[in-house]
């Protein structure tokens, strides 16, 4: 590791530059941030899910692919154990670690002096994705998180209480935030303003995407419906989404789409951008369809409700309840233009870059100093 007057290693995700999830799109933003503060910064990654061409790539930031299993159920784990073997070794200052599954390896840091600030992210082991064995592995990687980490990052408050009751650990309250267009981008080919429902979600259950399906057979036959995601593995929810677009002329499943340029535009001029998590904390994705301005119906749930606070429209998770929630936003210019405004104003007064970024520094220097 080159020197430095300090240094950091981020330990958890896909790599630098990736496009993958929530971790992924934080470390975009955090890795750069910085290195403008002067830290010597290093991200660890996985083999292919980096382009070393990628024109957003900052080339201060220095990556390390290790080994791992690609596995669903053993990737975390392999790819956090050889990252952290490493980081070990070189001994930089300090780690920010992603993902409670790292808990397992963090002795090694421990033992090495390197502090480490963790985003414990969402509850996974509340997730209907994971299996028996992957829940308990969640489980207790999270107990050793709370016994081996130095100090905790959680992006919701409700995730900082349920984090102190169960493991009685402190921490601070660092969000996701968003990008605001710096202007009105183009109404995307074949759609028109405030006219179409958009959902952009990774296909896993807890996600409401099967329940939302169920809806778009309605929802499809009288309005233009996009549907952005995929499970990343393929499956039951990938074929339904595939099957939609190709029955019903007005449905459009776009998969995973990397450009934010597109995505920002069908949030920006959506009609009605449905969001069904229903674990984890604060979503990237819906922090930036905030900063989009996008009019919202979410799943009531007590993370959505934090997030948003009452810009939005909430809904039970079952299809019909779905439907009513989409076709009452869709025709109400008014309750369009209100929820669209006050997501705005709420991503610029909690949910920017800059505030996030200036946190983890901050954090960072103190657990470095």
């Amino acid at each position: 590791m080159a020197p430095s007057s300090k240094s950091v290693v981020v330990i958890g995700t896909r790599g630098y530059p990736s496009y993958y999830g929530g971790f992924e799109t934080a470390v975009r933003r955090i890795a750069p941030y910085l290195a403008d503060e002067g830290w010597d910064v290093t991200v660890y990654g996985r083999t292919g899910s980096t382009r070393d061409e990628d024109p957003g790539r900052d080339p201060r930031v220095h990556t390390v692919v290790t080994g791992g299993i690609e596995k669903k159920s053993l990737s975390t784990l392999t790819y956090g154990l050889t990252a952290c073997w490493h980081a070990a070794w070189h001994k930089p200052d300090v780690a920010l670690v992603m993902n409670v599954a790292n808990g397992f390896w963090l002795p090694l840091l421990r033992m090495r002096g390197i502090k480490t600030l963790v985003n414990v992210d969402g509850i996974e082991w509340d997730r209907q994705k994971w299996g028996r064995l992957a829940k308990l592995t969640f489980r207790i990687g999270a107990k050793l998180t709370a016994r081996w980490g130095n100090r905790m990052v959680y992006d919701a408050e409700a995730i900082a209480e349920r984090w102190k009751r169960d493991f009685g650990v402190d921490g601070v309250f660092i969000p996701y935030g968003g990008d605001e267009p710096a202007e009105t981008l183009p109404v995307p080919e074949g759609l028109t303003r405030r006219g179409y429902v958009l959902v952009v979600a990774r296909f896993v259950p807890e996600n409401t995407v099967g329940e939302f399906f169920d809806a778009v057979e309605a929802l499809g036959q009288n309005h233009d419906v996009v549907i952005v995601g995929s499970s990343g593995y393929g499956g039951e929810l990938d074929e339904r989404a595939e099957d939609l677009a190709a029955r019903l002329p007005r449905v459009q499943w776009l998969g995973h789409v990397s450009d934010d340029a597109k995505l920002h535009a069908l949030w920006q001029h959506a009609g009605v951008y449905f969001h069904g998590h229903s674990v984890g904390g604060t979503n990237p994705a819906l922090v930036q369809a905030m900063a989009c301005g996008a009019p919202t119906v979410a799943r009531d749930t007590v993370y959505n409700r934090e997030v948003l606070g009452e810009g939005a429209v909430l809904t039970a998770p079952e299809p019909q309840a779905i439907i009513q929630a989409c076709e009452r936003m869709l025709g109400d210019a008014d309750l369009q233009e209100h929820s669209a405004a006050t997501a705005l104003e709420r991503s610029r007064a909690i949910y920017t870059w800059d505030r996030v970024c200036g946190a983890y520094e901050e954090n960072l220097a103190e657990l470095a100093g």
